[in-house]
């Protein structure tokens, strides 16, 4: 219920247990094999949704930064801690000063990551942005769809209803009391719906989700899309746009 796993079959859906650490690397490897697999079988793959970041990792060959050292996290937590927000942010700007303007001081989590990089021969802000470049695995097509923000709010709210009426609540609790994995954790509302009264919940799950909303929409400016559709318009019609961008050849070049 909280990931609004769909009905229809779909790859990637459900596979990590929630005790088990993911990594983008982990990601970028099987959604490689997915997408192979169905373009080998003469198929079409859609990939839809996610992070800016996980959705670049399925495309193309995301440039991974090297692994900090065992520890590393701990670590620089523990100098954040000691020295403070404007101390070690200095400390950042000495040794990625790159990294440095652009992470502000009070961004605990930033700041620590900025600096496990930088030690490790990395950096938060790579020397080429890449992010949505034509260097795609296979030919693709980008299509985003937009919505207006009071239907795109209504969206939300019912879809947080639904979720409650499905047994959210109950599935958060249950994988709370269990071993959990960092990324796990991140997973939206399932501390909120597990934690907390179900009306406090509700609504820290839809102010969250309305925020991640705004986030995809200024993303989803920047990607090299065919289109921009009107979610708003009955499904049917969207694919069949979609199917008619494709045709016309709106496609990235793949390598």
């Amino acid at each position: 219920m909280l990931t609004a796993a769909p009905h229809y079959p779909a790859r990637l859906v459900g596979v990590i247990p929630l005790d088990r650490e993911v990594s983008v690397g982990e990601y970028q490897r099987l959604a490689h094999e997915a997408i192979d697999e169905i373009v080998a079988d003469g198929g079409t793959a859609i990939v839809v949704g996610g992070t800016g970041l996980y959705f670049r990792a399925a495309l193309s060959v995301l440039e991974l930064p090297p692994a900090p050292a065992a520890g590393a996290r701990e670590r620089w937590s523990a100098v954040y801690d000691e020295l403070g927000p404007d101390s070690a942010h200095a400390v950042l700007v000495e040794r990625d000063p790159a990294a440095g303007a652009r992470v502000h001081p009070n961004d605990r989590r930033r700041v620590i990551r900025a600096l496990e990089l930088a030690e490790a021969g990395g950096s938060l802000v790579p020397d080429v942005d890449r992010l949505w470049s034509d260097a795609v695995r296979h030919p693709t097509v980008l299509v985003g769809l937009d919505l207006a923000n009071d239907e795109l709010d209504a969206r939300i709210e019912a879809r947080v209803e639904s979720m409650i009426s499905a047994g959210a609540v109950t599935e958060a609790q249950t994988a709370w009391a269990g071993p959990l994995s960092t990324t796990a954790r991140k997973v939206l509302g399932l501390e909120q719906f597990a934690t907390l009264p179900v009306a406090e919940a509700a609504e820290a799950v839809a102010l969250a989700t309305r925020r991640l909303a705004r986030y995809q929409r200024k993303w989803l400016r920047r990607l090299n899309v065919a289109a921009t559709l009107d979610g708003a318009r009955p499904p049917e019609e969207n694919a069949d746009e979609i199917v008619a961008l494709a045709g016309a050849g709106k496609r990235l070049p793949g390598r």
